[in-house]
């Protein structure tokens, strides 16, 4: 017999995790697939590759760095990309890949043909969810696909239901989870050093306009230079701008939530309920035009549809809010915007700020971010910072694709997985519902199940920072 209740209770859940926490397709409630995946005999990772424009070249550089990584096939439409991704390869002198091209199904090809461990997709968004569900259902044993993941909750679905179907593991690839201070910020709060997180924002605050109207002959828009969008134009404008266009929510929500869900345990413990969104009216992109292109350009009557600031505010199931903003049709400079505030103290990203409670040097006075950020540096960056300098993104994308890789290697499950996938992403489909709605409350799926409230959150764990025992109290109590 248990020695007290709490034994008892405990006991009793785990064995009726043990029964109802499997599915038909051999996968448990955390996400795990009993399914194994025999690598070949050299030991190497193959990996394969569906779009190597700009994005999908900086990981194909990334992944190149690591030496048990080979790139088997590539695909891609466009032969400048993939000139460019062969003349990279060949460079680092390695084996130059199968190549997949000609139409936009090629990948489907490569998916059937190719003996892959691995599939990195960075595409146009509406393509993400019928790649990795095409990966997923090929058989291939890890997907990694760019950010968002999805568009519509549909898609969401779609992500979640194919990798409980078929056990295959899908990572989102969100390089901000993955930022040298956000890491670190992730051990100041898992240790408890906030204390209890009240509030968070975050978002994407990006002048984009010179990408969604890149003519191609430089790498941003030059003032004036040759509007294009659409087909006729380069990289993200050939698709980017027709977003602005037809829809009117927050489209790129991943860089700011992502890291935000961390801290928050989303879908490990904790998870979205509510969302409401409101946008401005739009101005930004039309004023871009006619002062480049002149009140007579083809593009100065195009009705965006998309506001230019567009503000979701969520609430969690543990009681904390999150304000997301969304602000790329402004002139601006970079930010995320992150503030990360609980009721011991809070990290103030824009201005490089932190504030604790009886440990800062002054009261009701900022510390300097570095302060706190280099004590709390996480084991990725104290193990892996010089291996990554050079990388994208100032080393994070090469962080990321390690930890994917170490999954894949290890057979285990992925850190960011198709539920974290498609939460973040929803918040896309979500906010565009309430807009439409006037800013109407809307309801978050729990994409999870259930599962939410036992899943461990495992991303990213740094030993030398253990985690808070009152963060796990009430998972401890079953």
């Amino acid at each position: 017999m248990p020695n007290n209740r709490r034994d008892f209770i405990k006991k009793s859940a785990l064995a009726g995790a043990g029964v109802l926490g499997m599915n038909l397709s051999g996968q448990d409630m955390f996400g795990q697939s009993g399914k194994n995946h025999e690598r070949s005999a050299d030991g190497m990772v193959k990996t394969g590759f569906i779009g190597v424009g700009s994005r999908g070249r900086s990981h194909l550089n990334d992944t190149m760095a690591l030496k048990d990584v080979e790139i088997v096939a590539v695909c891609d439409i466009q032969k400048s990309s993939l000139d460019e991704a062969l003349k990279m390869i060949a460079g680092k002198g390695r084996k130059a890949p199968r190549i997949y091209t000609g139409n936009e199904k090629s990948f489907e090809d490569m998916l059937k043909n190719e003996a892959l461990d691995a599939v990195i997709i960075a595409t146009p968004w509406e393509w993400h969810v019928p790649m990795s569900v095409a990966s997923m259902k090929a058989g291939i044993p890890y997907t990694a696909v760019e950010v968002s993941a999805a568009n519509t909750l549909e898609e969401c679905w779609d992500l979640v239901n194919v990798h409980e179907e078929t056990g295959k593991e899908l990572m989102i690839l969100e390089n901000v989870c993955y930022r040298r201070d956000v890491m670190a910020v992730l051990n100041m709060v898992r240790t408890g050093l906030m204390g209890e997180i009240i509030h968070c924002r975050c978002g994407y605050e990006h002048d984009l306009r010179s990408v969604k109207f890149n003519d191609g002959v430089h790498y941003d828009f030059i003032p004036g230079g040759a509007l294009k969008m659409g087909t006729e134009a380069y990289s993200e404008a050939q698709w980017r701008s027709l977003h602005a266009i037809r829809r009117n929510g927050d489209l790129y929500p991943t860089h700011g939530i992502g890291p935000v869900a961390n801290y928050l345990d989303i879908n490990r413990g904790n998870r979205f309920i509510t969302l409401s969104a409101m946008a401005t009216k739009s101005r930004g992109l039309h004023k871009f035009i006619i002062e480049n292109g002149g009140a007579q350009h083809p593009y100065a009557n195009i009705d965006f549809n998309l506001g230019d600031i567009v503000t979701s505010m969520i609430k969690c199931a543990n009681g904390e809010t999150i304000i997301v903003t969304h602000d790329t049709n402004l002139p601006r400079p970079y930010s995320l915007g992150f503030r990360v505030e609980g009721t011991s103290g809070l990290w103030y990203n824009d201005g490089d700020t932190i504030y604790i409670e009886g440990k800062s040097k002054n009261p009701h006075q900022w510390d300097e971010s570095k302060e706190w950020t280099n004590r709390y540096d996480h084991k990725y960056w104290r193990e892996r910072g010089q291996e990554a300098e050079g990388g994208g993104h100032g080393g994070m994308d090469f962080i990321m694709l390690y930890d994917f890789f170490d999954a894949v290697r290890n057979k285990k499950p992925v850190p960011l997985d198709a539920y974290d996938a498609a939460a973040w992403s929803a918040v896309s489909a979500l906010s565009e519902m309430s807009v439409n709605r006037g800013g109407s409350l809307v309801d978050f799926p729990d994409f999870t199940r259930g599962k939410w409230i036992k899943r461990e959150p495992l991303f990213a764990r740094d030993e030398k920072f253990p985690v808070d025992p009152q963060r796990t109290l009430i998972n401890d109590l079953f």
